[in-house]
């Protein structure tokens, strides 16, 4: 029987995490600034790249579908981390070549970027797989802030440290840094998941059979699909993660052209949003583990049934997910009239809310997704898994694009700054709007297992409990669970 996931192989799985933002972070940020500013190239050639990145993770179902077929995913994760690495060092490589070859340069860049966008899909589908599959019901929400915090932290460490160490600027210190941040992530990685996943779960000639058996990428990808729930999820991702990501690069001008702030001011801005973030995503792990609830049943001195824990937890996944879309369309609307009010508004306090409502909306969805990876066909998770990360990846590639260039429309066609930007808040407001009602449809059924076609149907009742195959019907029921009826395939 596969074990779970304790918090110490949750905060391992956090160290690759880690390692990926690490690496991320010197390409999209470092190599940025290097080319804009050293360098004197256009700015808009960073921004390609870094889109073209985020676009080619429309590969994340095929590489999830591969590690479906395959059984394991640790393979995944090791070799899509050696491929991000070496990704990498080439667009390291790249960027010194610009300097006397810009064409050759650039063309190396892309392949650089590519091969960046290939290892995030394998290394970061197999990793979201693992927690979905792994960890328990009770812990999938502090699971996810644990490793997204993680991440984060691998962002703040690697910028501050090559930050340091890269100044005063030369190629061959971004060449060294660049190759030791690389080095050092796939030595933790493969560190990190050494006897973590284990074998598979069936013996070699099982899985060899199986994946023989198995459907090609083509029909496996049609077979999620045409799930409603995995339909409407995938739509939501994207939707949110598009208003998510359209107002990231507007933020900072926004503050400068109508609030007057300093490029330092605006910096510590994107600080209070990021410690509002932060605090978000807390929040949702301590509802998600049910720790509030426990406390406020002791603090009542009431005594709180565990009927059905699966469907608290989804339903309070739901409520978080929805209500953080909806909290930050209202903070956006804050930021309307704070575009509108020529400065005489609550600036900071609004971006700090929006930063709140942002990471608990990020935190559930997670959640939400890890809860959904399983339902419906067997061994598709690698595939739901995939189209979410490709419909997020997208999203995010488009979404500067598309808040930089309805601002820019926005001013020619209103001619002021606070009135242009107030038009593209409100933009991202209606989709969070429309991403919130989005969640209620997809997210709702996240509690229970929908039925499928090649399991006879016995005795319904609410709550009961559907086991599809003969190895999990067999299992004791987990502390907590009260399944009603278990039904067997045939």
């Amino acid at each position: 029987m596969t074990r779970s996931f304790g918090w110490s192989g949750i905060a391992r799985l956090g160290l690759v995490q880690a390692c990926m933002g690490a690496v991320v972070v010197l390409t999209t940020s470092t190599l940025n600034r290097i080319m804009v500013v050293e360098l004197a190239l256009p700015a808009l050639l960073p921004g390609i790249l870094v889109a073209f990145h985020y676009l080619i993770q429309v590969v994340r179902p095929r590489m999830g579908h591969g590690s479906d077929v395959g059984g394991r995913r640790t393979p995944w994760l090791i070799g899509g981390m050696g491929v991000l690495s070496v990704g990498g060092v080439t667009s390291a490589v790249a960027v010194v070549w610009m300097a006397t070859q810009p064409a050759a340069g650039i063309a190396l860049a892309v392949v650089g970027f590519g091969m960046i966008g290939l290892g995030v899909s394998a290394c970061g589908t197999s990793l979201l797989v693992l927690l979905a599959k792994r960890v328990p019901a009770e812990r999938r929400a502090a699971a996810a802030t644990i490793v997204w915090m993680m991440m984060i932290v691998g962002f703040a460490v690697t910028a501050g440290t090559a930050g340091k160490l890269l100044d005063p600027y030369s190629p061959q210190r971004l060449l060294a840094i660049t190759s030791a941040v690389s080095l050092m992530a796939i030595v933790i990685t493969t560190l990190a998941l050494r006897g973590l996943e284990g074998a598979a779960d069936a013996a070699p000639a099982e899985a060899a059979s199986a994946a023989a058996a198995s459907p090609g990428f083509r029909i496996a990808l049609s077979q999620v699909w045409a799930e409603p729930t995995a339909r409407r999820f995938t739509i939501f991702v994207f939707v949110s993660m598009l208003a998510y990501s359209s107002q990231d690069l507007i933020l900072e001008p926004f503050a400068g052209s109508v609030f007057g702030y300093t490029p330092g001011e605006s910096t510590q801005l994107s600080g209070v949003q990021h410690s509002g973030v932060l605090l978000g995503m807390v929040l949702v792990a301590v509802a998600g583990s049910g720790v509030l609830g426990r406390w406020l049943a002791r603090l009542t001195g009431r005594h709180v049934e565990a009927a059905a824990p699966a469907v608290s937890r989804s339903a309070s996944l739901r409520a978080w997910t929805v209500g953080g879309c909806l909290a930050s369309a209202l903070a956006l609307l804050g930021l309307v009239v704070a575009g509108l009010s020529n400065g005489a508004w609550p600036f900071k306090a609004t971006v700090f809310v929006m930063g709140v409502a942002n990471g608990a909306f990020s935190i559930a969805a997670i959640g939400s997704m890890m809860s959904l990876a399983s339902q419906g066909r067997e061994s598709r998770e690698g595939v739901r898994m995939g189209l979410w990360g490709a419909a997020q990846a997208v999203a995010f590639g488009i979404g500067g694009l598309v808040g930089t260039g309805a601002s820019d429309l926005a001013r020619w066609w209103f001619g002021t700054p606070g009135v242009a930007y107030s038009a593209v808040f409100a933009f991202e407001a209606t989709l969070f709007v429309l991403a919130a009602w989005l969640a209620l449809r997809a997210v709702g059924s996240a509690g229970a297992a929908p039925m499928r076609s090649d399991i006879p149907f016995e005795a319904p009742h609410r709550g009961a409990t559907l086991v599809s195959t003969p190895r999990l019907a067999a299992r004791d029921p987990q502390a907590g669970d009260v399944p009603v009826a278990i039904i067997k395939s045939s």
